[in-house]
């Protein structure tokens, strides 16, 4: 099995390039990084068919499928480009939604759609739109919003430093909130003014993340929606580094870099071992 790494900001996944398919025990063992490659995820690639020009399925290290990682896709976009020869600009199918995406010299740009705040769009059992609204914890009532971006999303705003939040303990427990039926993604974010806002993650299946960028679009979107940013190019600030996310009329981009990390060929006795395992 060979297997292409790069990493977005310190969010790295791993793409394969040739082997057997993934299942969600391989895809747990390869991501391992004490015994494994080490991964915040891997990207299986497949034939999209009229869906779109390619097609990707996204892992989560935990062996779950994302709808969508924009991240992901920005580091799969790089591989169709530098290691396969593909256009700069192309779309992509990831079994749950198709995305456009555009390979720059420096910068990798995702077309995320449009965010949706409707209950059944993110999903959350809710009402009607959980906007600032009342989340139950252990802990007490938590403040959150609620966005669907093709995977769910919740985003908390706070006033005090991050470095403050309780965020390992509150982000496992709002990821598995039994409001939140295929588990949730969380933010806690800060605004820093009305265009820029710093964020930690807890990434649906790989628990805390050093950049994410779906959850740099959903804590844009909700900023926006909330009023506390302006739309437009908003900068996100997170501990691996920065992406720019904007927010208008037409739908939520990405952009940001993508670094390549090198080529892995595992041990044929280590895959033997976790295939029949």
């Amino acid at each position: 099995m060979k297997l292409f790494k790069a990493h977005g900001l310190g969010n790295d996944y791993l793409v394969l390039e040739d082997g057997p398919a993934m299942s969600a025990g391989l895809v747990r063992a390869i991501c391992e990084r004490e015994r494994g490659v080490g991964g915040d995820g891997v990207l299986e690639p497949f034939d999209a068919g009229e869906q779109a020009d390619f097609g990707v399925r996204i892992w989560n290290p935990d062996g779950s499928v994302a709808e969508k990682s924009g991240n992901g896709l920005r580091i799969f976009a790089h591989w169709l480009v530098a290691m396969r020869g593909a256009p700069r600009s192309f779309s992509v199918w990831t079994g749950a939604c198709r995305v456009e995406c555009e390979v720059g010299a420096e910068t990798i740009g995702v077309d995320m759609g449009t965010a949706s705040f409707e209950p059944a769009d993110v999903p959350v059992d809710a009402p009607e739109p959980l906007i600032d609204g009342e989340l139950a914890l252990a802990s007490g009532v938590e403040r959150v919003t609620a966005v669907g971006l093709g995977n769910p999303h919740c985003v908390l705003f706070r006033s005090e430093p991050l470095e403050r939040v309780p965020f390992r303990v509150r982000g496992p427990e709002i990821e598995r909130h039994p409001r939140f039926p295929h588990r949730t993604n969380v933010q806690f974010a800060r605004v820093l003014d009305r265009r820029r806002v710093e964020i930690l993650i807890w990434e649906r299946g790989a628990g805390e993340t050093m950049a994410s960028g779906s959850s740099s679009c959903a804590v844009a979107a909700a900023g926006v929606r909330t009023g506390r940013l302006d739309p437009g190019r908003i900068e996100v600030l997170m501990p691996g580094g920065t992406l720019y996310v904007t927010v208008g009329a037409q739908g939520i981009r990405l952009e940001g870099p993508v670094e390549p990390i090198g080529r892995v060929e595992l041990a044929p006795a280590w895959l033997s071992a976790r295939l029949t395992g």
